[in-house]
């Protein structure tokens, strides 16, 4: 269990880190059904943007690659 917790965490961080490589920023959209009940269709749509800082992609996909090498060192059977 332990070993595929590490390996999971480790590849996200690595997807996570390469989608960081690709893009500029993201612009998160508040979906319709998030709003309140009164608001009509047509109010201002607030916008969340998220900009990676430049050290973020190449962390994250190291860590990541760390992290999945140590899950790999992780017996399949551990006592406990």
């Amino acid at each position: 269990m332990w070993r595929a917790l590490f390996l999971a965490l480790g590849v996200y961080c690595c997807i996570v880190g390469a989608e960081c490589l690709a893009i500029d920023k993201a612009v998160l959209n508040k979906s319709l059904s998030e709003k309140p009940p009164g608001a009509s269709a047509q109010a201002a749509v607030e916008n969340r943007e998220v900009t990676p800082p430049p050290w973020a992609p190449w962390s994250l996909i190291s860590t990541g690659a760390v992290v999945v090498l140590y899950s790999f060192s992780i017996p399949s059977r551990v006592k406990g």
